[in-house]
């Protein structure tokens, strides 16, 4: 996948501007706040319509403006496709592929692949569980998009069940009268049905990306590294059906479902030891990134197509070595690499943008 043709008008702090993209490795330079994270953001856009920055789709529109418009025209597997995104500041959004308006806006996962890595992706290594499971979750759908039906189907069968804890609970009760009984056996086995699907699908996944973040840290580091990705949920040992029964007064007086997929996290261990509290900081960088560059090849292997891989701002995160290491490993396909600070000496990339409050410069 290529994306050749990139318009922006009223996106962030573009008013309207148009970049005409190319294969390779790409250089979007410029000083701090002209744009170079708001043109990555509106890439990540098309793939997912969410921000990986996590702001809202309203933050995404021009201040002043009432909408904004993302445009690109892409070449995939040797076809053009355009995709159209209007986004309102309302929050609602209008997507057109190929000039047909989608009905369902979740029809685009899987037309357009983009893999970022930001400096916010430290949070998957320092912060809570939640930001593991939905890279685990965000590359599932990546490699195919029935995933996002079972994510979405696992987010709305625990409201409902605990929308029913809490009916029961906020009653005083910790034991359950026959119909509240046989509405939550309903619930649980739901739960089991698309929570053992889901946990099967994350644990093959760990499995398959395991090898590949070892090798990319090592490429990174510039030696072997001990580095294992765990998943392994107490549940999965019993089944969620029995851990479920099992947790069903604790549930009840919590008000709250405390076991399946939706608790999961996924273990990081370097060197024998946790990531998250004994790494340094540029290790537990490295091994971010690690992960990044693993699901990007196992994406690239998987779909036979790769994704556009996007660095934002990640050259000044890392050491010199590590810096050289990562350009002399980025995968083939379309690159690019935003930076504030001059690229280093053994950075050449085959095309560079120059940014300036919003605009190209030459």
């Amino acid at each position: 996948m290529i994306v050749e043709r990139l318009e922006l008008r009223d996106v962030r702090n573009y008013r309207e501007v148009v970049f005409e993209l190319a294969p390779g490795v790409t250089a979007i330079l410029g000083d701090n706040g002209q744009g170079k994270t708001n043109l990555a953001e509106a890439l990540g856009y098309l793939a997912t319509l969410e921000s990986f920055r996590g702001a809202t789709t309203d933050a995404l529109v021009r201040v002043g403006a009432e909408q904004a418009v993302i445009r690109a025209q892409l070449k995939v597997d040797d076809r053009e496709v355009l995709i159209e995104a209007e986004l309102n500041r309302t929050g609602r959004q209008r997507v057109l592929v190929n000039r047909q308006r989608l009905t369902r806006i979740r029809d685009l996962l899987g037309v357009v692949r983009v893999s970022v890595f930001a400096p916010d992706d430290l949070a998957m290594i320092k912060e809570g569980p939640a930001v593991r499971r939905r890279f685990l979750d965000d590359t599932l759908v990546a490699l195919a998009v029935k995933h996002d039906a079972t994510r979405l189907e696992l987010d709305r069968v625990v409201r409902q069940r605990n929308t029913l804890l809490k009916q029961v609970g906020g009653q005083g009760r910790t034991s359950l009268d026959e119909s509240s009984a046989l509405t939550l056996e309903v619930w649980d086995a739901k739960l089991s049905e698309v929570g053992e699907r889901l946990g099967h699908a994350r644990a093959v996944l760990v499995a398959h990306l395991a090898p590949l973040v070892a090798q990319a840290y090592e490429d990174l580091a510039g030696q072997p590294v001990p580095v294992e990705l765990r998943y392994e949920p107490a549940w999965r040992a019993s089944g969620l059906a029995a851990a479920l029964r099992a947790a069903r007064q604790d549930d009840l007086r919590r008000q709250v479902t405390s076991v399946g997929p939706h608790r999961d996290d996924l273990d990081l261990v370097l060197a024998g030891m946790p990531a998250r509290t004994h790494a340094s900081q540029g290790e537990q960088r490295t091994l971010a990134l690690s992960l990044r560059l693993a699901a990007h090849r196992l994406i690239t292997d998987r779909t036979g197509t790769a994704p556009l891989l996007i660095l934002d701002d990640v050259l000044s995160e890392l050491d010199p070595g590590r810096a050289t290491a990562l350009l002399e490993q980025l995968p083939p396909g379309q690159v690019m690499i935003t930076s504030a600070s001059p690229l280093p000496p053994d950075a050449h990339p085959d095309h560079v943008i120059r940014l300036c409050q919003g605009a190209v410069v030459p």
